[in-house]
């Protein structure tokens, strides 16, 4: 399929990543303001109720905001359902986001029913699938998403194991639609970049943790800001599914980061609008671009930054000084 009008006419090719216990309406609604696509995971919110008034707020908020500010770009907000066997909030969550007609959906964990797709079809959305290797891309577009995000090496959460440039090369040899690229994108130069390799747009993650607006512990934003891509451990102990999380709050919980032990994919469990991963509530996920993130400023100073650095990226490629004004020469 062609790239919907709503994911071309953005500030910034930018995808604002889902992060469960962080992204909130406060953070989701900053993104959108800001020219992005914000997001936010449906069991982020307690009950489906309190998603429903969410979105609700949500809706009213960017009609104000436009209304006030015409020639904004405002982007659209994606809500991100877990389509797992345990997800007991699945359907409910979905006619939730039909009703309120949520322009894009990002699916995770298995490739959703026809009946979801369709469902998000029925108005014009699409559904966006968060996927690792080739075996869960190819999954996905059987299922008949629309768009894949492929999360990448270093990248924050779930995240696997491939190299950006293999994932997206071999995805490109059998798919011509969106792709969204997920791996320490902390730099508008990362989001050029993802471009240059065959990508839409830019999964961006960890940098929009370390905002004003994110709903994280002071203590988590600040870890961040203090950690380096060597910081960054990746284990399957914490949720049954193997991520990346930072050092210092494995050691924090009394772990050796070094020598953790296996962890069971059982473990995954969302009957109660969680998982049993919530024991480790103080293990603190991120990506592997906290060595660029040395700040916590609002979510539109980031989206600025981000800007910036992406045409001044442009610029210098067009005119092949890259190497020396990267280095501050």
């Amino acid at each position: 399929m062609t790239i919907p009008a709503f994911l071309q006419n953005l500030a910034l090719p930018v995808v604002a990543a889902p992060m469960f216990t962080v992204s909130y309406p406060e953070l989701a609604l900053a993104q959108c303001k800001a020219g992005i696509v914000g997001s936010m995971p449906a069991l982020n919110a307690r009950s489906p109720e309190l998603l429903d008034q969410w979105l609700t707020d949500i809706a009213a908020e960017l009609s104000r905001h436009q209304a006030q500010h015409p020639d904004a770009i405002v982007g659209p907000l994606a809500i991100n359902l877990i389509v797992h066997a345990s997800n007991a909030r699945l359907a409910q969550d979905l006619d939730t986001c039909v009703r309120h007609r949520v322009p894009i959906l990002i699916s995770s964990l298995r490739a959703p029913s026809p009946d979801v797709i369709a469902a998000v079809h029925g108005y014009g959305g699409i559904v966006l699938h968060d996927v690792i290797n080739l075996r869960h891309a190819h999954k996905a577009l059987d299922a008949g998403v629309d768009g894949l995000i492929l999360v990448a090496a270093g990248a924050g959460g779930h995240g696997g194991l491939l190299s950006p440039f293999a994932l997206v090369g071999e995805v490109r040899r059998f798919f011509s639609g969106p792709l969204v690229l997920s791996g320490a994108v902390a730099s508008g130069r990362s989001v050029l970049a993802a471009q240059a390799m065959g990508a839409d747009l830019a999964y961006v993650g960890t940098r929009f943790i370390a905002s004003e607006e994110a709903h994280a512990d002071p203590a988590y934003k600040q870890a961040i800001v203090e950690s380096a891509a060597a910081d960054i451990i990746y284990s399957n102990l914490f949720s049954g599914v193997h991520g990346n999380y930072l050092r210092s709050s494995i050691e924090r919980a009394g772990l050796d980061p070094d020598h953790l032990p296996v962890g069971d994919k059982s473990t995954m469990d969302f009957k109660t609008g969680g998982s049993r991963a919530k024991t480790w509530k103080d293990i603190w996920g991120a990506g592997q671009g906290v060595g660029l993130i040395d700040d916590i400023p609002t979510t539109a100073e980031i989206v600025d930054r981000l800007t910036k650095e992406y045409e001044q990226a442009r610029t210098q490629l067009a005119r092949g000084a890259v190497s020396t004004e990267f280095c501050g020469s």
